[in-house]
């Protein structure tokens, strides 16, 4: 069954909303009435955080073996999955269950992300329409901000969670009628024999480590920090969707800057644009700041993912063992970064310390991209 572009570029958003928006990133907007309820520690609530990447990082790795079947139904199959551990996370009680259903929702995110923009930006691709690509990532923020939305009009957790399952698998079930069946030929494969990497890739994926442990933070804990600020605490309901709609058009900004102005410098801008607005909650809390990096990181953070994966694909040959090591190294960031500040939290009493780490490192991330080839070769 043949698909218009548009309808394809809509379901790849659907996928990428449900996975990704939903499935990973519902929790901010959920954690601080979770934590409340359950007494939760914030070390806890890191590492809650932390599982889900975790999960992450092995389900990109997966996403490279030989797997039987065709990519769309590890596609379905993984968008069923992610809906079903959102539900399960509004009947669980402990925090071992909470660590093994959020572990489970990073693979299945991971999985869903990476064979939905195998499906949908090969097609579009062939088509001659790769600029919808955009419209398939956008999904990321739309997620957010509806899924943030919907939990705002609630007050128990549990509903807010089960609220997520119920959109997730909304937006599965349309996945299943805009995504066709693939092609022939089109079963799962594994990455090819090793290449050598292309010059300069190790400090790309560097960049892209501190990258992930350097928006993490902001975007795991920013509901949190105004919760527990009383002059701001009426911005709750109101900053993660800010922080979706800010996401939702970024990808298409900073791809435009990247075409006129290289892929490596627009990451590296910005890297410093989404360091200034972490910096600005960990110096002052109030309504101007929190915003502001509301903004700034949610227009930054998505932008700078499509931009390292593009580099990433770059350098000839099967891009899929390029991919799949920053994807590695970024899944390592974000797993340290949520357990850290969580940690510092309870040792301080504050946000302001791992907020202040995480701009720094947003700051050698951009560094890092700056640097000519040669100053960092790739080792075979």
């Amino acid at each position: 069954m043949n698909k218009s572009p548009l309808s394809l570029a809509v379901g790849g958003l659907l996928a990428m909303a449900a996975a990704i928006g939903v499935g990973r990133f519902v929790y901010t907007p959920i954690l601080p009435p979770m934590v409340e309820a359950l007494g939760l520690s914030k070390s806890q609530a890191g590492l809650i955080a932390s599982a889900n990447f975790v999960g992450y990082f092995a389900g990109a790795l997966l996403a490279t073996a030989r797997l039987p079947g065709s990519r769309r139904a590890w596609l379905v199959g993984a968008l069923v999955v992610n809906a079903l551990a959102l539900m399960a996370m509004g009947a669980a009680s402990s925090l071992a269950a909470f660590l093994v259903l959020r572990l489970v929702a990073g693979i299945a995110s991971a999985l869903a992300l990476i064979f939905a923009s195998a499906l949908v930006l090969d097609r579009l691709a062939a088509a001659g329409r790769g600029r919808l690509s955009a419209v398939h990532f956008a999904g990321v923020g739309i997620g957010i901000a509806v899924s943030a939305a919907a939990v705002a009009m609630l007050h128990d957790w549990r509903a807010m969670w089960f609220a997520g399952a119920a959109l997730a698998l909304a937006a599965g079930l349309a996945v299943l009628v805009l995504v066709p069946r693939d092609h022939p030929g089109s079963q799962v494969r594994s990455v090819g024999p090793r290449q050598p990497l292309p010059p300069g890739f190790m400090a790309l994926a560097i960049a892209y480590g501190l990258f992930g442990f350097g928006y993490i933070i902001t975007a795991t804990f920013i509901v949190a920090m105004v919760r527990g600020s009383p002059a701001i605490a009426r911005l709750e309901p109101y900053v993660w969707v800010m922080f979706g709609l800010a996401a939702a058009p970024s990808v298409a900004l900073w791809t435009a800057l990247g075409a006129r102005w290289g892929i490596r410098r627009a990451f590296a801008v910005a890297a410093f644009v989404e360091a200034a607005g972490v910096a600005v909650s960990a110096l002052w809390l109030s309504s101007a700041t929190v915003i502001a990096a509301s903004v700034v990181v949610g227009g930054s953070f998505m932008g700078m993912t499509s931009l390292g994966l593009i580099a990433a694909r770059d350098g000839g040959g099967d891009p899929r063992g390029r991919i799949a090591l920053v994807t590695a190294v970024f899944s390592t960031g974000q797993i340290l970064g949520p357990a850290f500040a969580g940690y510092l939290y309870d040792h301080t009493g504050s946000f302001a310390v791992p907020s202040w780490a995480a701009a720094v490192a947003l700051v050698m991330a951009g560094g890092l991209m700056l640097l000519p080839d040669r100053v960092s070769p790739a080792r075979p």
